[in-house]
């Protein structure tokens, strides 16, 4: 007997292609080779993990691997570069391949523990450093005190019990100190500007021989053996010496050793001085030698009579800074040998003392072809002083910031006399008053190009506070209804 031919039951099945049970489930291995953009490598590392128990509680996929591995150094630089300064911590905590890289974009860095130089990391974490502050790292704080003691660019931590010796006693030995500067000479061929106290000549030589592009040096507790140094720094353009900081340390740079800078360091276009000793024969070495020199500075000055008649042998000096020096030149010589700086522009006064006429006079005198003057808290100052201003022929901007000795006339008798005044600017000089402002004053005031006139700040806020009702008794605010 037979019997028809039933069908099966897989040709009961929709042969449609629509038909969800016609699809077949696709395994995450062949919709990972269908991408064309999954690397092998990301291939292999899945299946891995899939063999892994993690693998049945979370499943990998792609979007959980770091995109930024296949990315070259020099592109996730540029990257991180376009990134906002705040934000720069953070990068270093995501990996230590960012935490490199983020190191060698650290060009300015200023060191609180030689040790950390010395090991070895400092170069290994920041191997593009280019500027470098050592000044801290040189003194042995005391760190269990809760005193600091900040100054300037200095600051540190001092016991109560050693106030005034403590600087002295606790700055590290020099050869402690030149072995830093070999270790950051062998491994920072960029380093262009270093900050450094207490080092030695020895030291010095070293780091040049390797640094041969160092352009700034600033140099604490300097001294005449040290400046020896200095002549293998050939391709130095700027430098601060420091000698004696009051309270801090003493040291002394005197005209030997600033014959040894200028006959060294001919190539230099800017010069602090700061604590230093000399006399006219060092400045006058130093204007003959360094024919570059554009920027000199001079502060806390310990030189003898007669260094400010050597400023007319700086023949390519134009801005000349004098700054927290309470004594100017008592002896500058006779007026009739001084001479005048041919290119200076600039003159700049702050914090020094102006009473010394003498002194003031040969200053003035010397730099009798200065197109701006700034003159900022110089106690002493009064009119008969300012009256030697008269020496300047062709000033075409004043700055008076400070100067509460000096009247309304001793300004008028002075301005009045330069022809090409163009701006002016007095700040802070009490004895200078509206009230007393003459017609002739006024009428030049009309033809400057820039005036800022706020002489007496108090009356200045006075008239800002007119109308306003503060300082009124309290009942005209509290009136009852």
């Amino acid at each position: 007997m037979t019997f028809p031919k039933t069908k099966s039951f897989r040709e009961k099945i929709p042969t449609s292609p629509k038909s969800p049970l016609r699809r077949r489930r696709s395994s995450w291995t062949s919709s990972w080779l269908n991408n064309s953009t999954t690397s092998f490598k990301q291939v292999v590392s899945a299946v891995m993990q899939s063999q892994s128990p993690r693998s049945i509680s979370k499943p990998q996929t792609p979007t959980d691997f770091d995109r930024t591995l296949s990315l070259p150094d020099s592109l996730l630089l540029k990257i991180l570069h376009k990134l906002p300064e705040s934000q720069n911590d953070d990068v270093s905590l995501v990996c230590k391949r960012w935490l490199n890289l983020q190191g060698r974009r650290i060009r300015t860095l200023r060191v609180l523990d030689l040790d950390f130089l010395l090991s070895g990391k400092l170069l290994s974490r920041f191997p593009k450093l280019s500027n470098v502050d050592l000044s801290n790292a040189c003194i042995y704080p005391s760190r269990n005190s809760p005193i600091s003691l900040s100054h300037k660019s200095i600051s540190f931590r001092v016991s109560s019990s050693n106030w005034d010796d403590f600087v002295e006693e606790n700055l590290l030995h020099s050869e402690t100190v030149d072995r830093g500067l070999r270790v950051l000479g062998r491994g920072s061929c960029d380093l262009l500007r270093l900050v450094v106290i207490n080092a030695s000549e020895m030291g010095l030589l070293g780091l040049a021989e390797q640094c041969c592009d160092l352009q700034e040096l600033e140099l604490h507790k300097c001294n005449d053996n040290l400046l020896r140094g200095i002549a293998a720094c050939q391709n130095l353009r700027a430098l601060r010496l420091v000698g004696s900081v009051d309270g801090l340390y003493t040291s002394s740079v005197s005209d030997i050793g600033l014959t040894i800078l200028a006959q060294g360091c001919k190539r230099l276009a800017k010069l602090e001085l700061s604590g230093c000793e000399g006399s006219f024969d060092g400045i006058r070495a130093i204007g003959q030698c360094c024919e570059l020199l554009e920027d000199f500075t001079v502060s806390h000055h310990r030189m003898d009579d007669g260094w400010i008649a050597a400023l007319s042998c700086f023949e390519s000096l134009k801005t000349l800074t004098i700054s927290s020096c309470p004594k100017m030149d008592s002896c500058p010589g006779p007026e009739e040998l001084l001479g005048s700086c041919p290119a200076l522009e600039s003159l700049q006064l702050k914090r020094c003392c102006l009473s010394d006429k003498h002194g003031v006079r040969a200053l003035f005198k010397v730099c009798d072809g200065a197109t701006t003057v700034h003159i900022q808290d110089c106690w002493g100052l009064d009119d008969d002083s300012f009256s030697l201003a008269k020496a300047f022929r062709r000033v075409r901007f004043l700055s008076l910031e400070g100067c509460s000795v000096l009247t309304t006339g001793g300004l008028e008798s002075v301005v009045l006399r330069w022809e090409e005044l163009e701006s002016m600017r007095v700040m802070s000089c009490k004895n200078i008053k509206d009230s007393e402002i003459s017609p002739a004053l006024s009428s030049l005031f009309s033809l400057l190009k820039e005036l800022t006139w706020r002489p007496d700040t108090r009356s200045h806020l006075s008239s800002r506070l007119q109308g306003a009702g503060i300082g009124k008794r309290g009942s005209k605010f509290f009136k009852k209804r």
